[in-house]
């Protein structure tokens, strides 16, 4: 199944990782429908995305704000979901209540809530790609960030059985240099790119146009299902 035509709702779709999976569907033909919290960020990934491009906000930790969202863009050939909130790499004793619930409403439960409302509204041969990380298999930036993605890869493989044969996939990206870094200070943020870069066979930090295949192959490819693709330059062999 190619993309061409394909409307591709791409949840966290103006920034990042997402921003680099709607550019890569509009190269290849199809309508990516980003959708961010901020109108400013989706106006801006909207510029650089064409005339195929769309784009529309959510509030990921409203319910409603997700059904309504559901009921604007209608019907959808696939669903990505990218978004999340800025890492939180704390150790045990220093995570609040607050904090948990702040990291894991956006990734988990908006996650969740998101592919309840859309599922129904996919059309038969599409899909749903979410995304995972590899601190699932390699723990080592706190424990939340190891608990989401485990959480998100089992129910990755839940609902490909519970949503048959609506294929649900997912992308467990290694370290990319993306916004989620942001809450480091910049002079940090650099210091852990260049340790990831010295440490990684692949030699090097990942784009997130390395990742945007990932999702493009799950897209396009016809039998694949609760697949959790990794694409991390080789961090979980080191």
């Amino acid at each position: 199944m190619n993309l061409k035509n394909a409307r591709v709702l791409v949840i966290g779709g103006t920034s990042g990782i997402g921003l680099g999976v709607a550019e890569a569907v509009a190269d290849r033909g199809g309508i990516p429908i980003v959708v961010s919290r901020s109108q400013s960020n989706v106006d801006r990934a909207l510029a650089g995305l064409g005339e195929n491009g769309r784009g529309t906000t959510v509030d990921l930790r409203d319910p409603t704000s997700i059904s309504h969202l559901a009921e604007e863009v209608g019907q959808i050939e696939h669903l990505v979901f990218t978004a999340g909130e800025s890492l939180t790499m704390v150790g045990l004793a220093d995570l609040t209540a607050a904090a948990i619930t702040d990291f894991t409403g956006t990734r988990f439960v908006g996650q969740l809530q998101a592919v309840r409302e859309f599922a129904p509204k996919i059309t038969p041969g599409g899909s749903i790609t979410l995304t995972s990380g590899t601190a699932a298999e390699k723990p080592g930036l706190g424990v939340l960030p190891t608990a989401i993605c485990g959480a998100i890869n089992a129910m990755t493989r839940a609902l490909a059985v519970e949503l048959a044969p609506l294929r649900v996939n997912a992308v467990a990206p290694g370290p990319i240099e993306t916004p989620l870094w942001s809450a480091l200070g910049e002079a940090d943020r650099d210091a852990v790119y260049e340790q990831f870069a010295s440490n990684l066979p692949a030699g090097r930090i990942g784009q997130p146009t390395d990742t945007a295949l990932a999702y493009v192959y799950l897209m396009e490819q016809e039998f694949g299902t609760g697949v959790v693709l990794t694409v991390d330059g080789g961090t979980t062999l080191v």
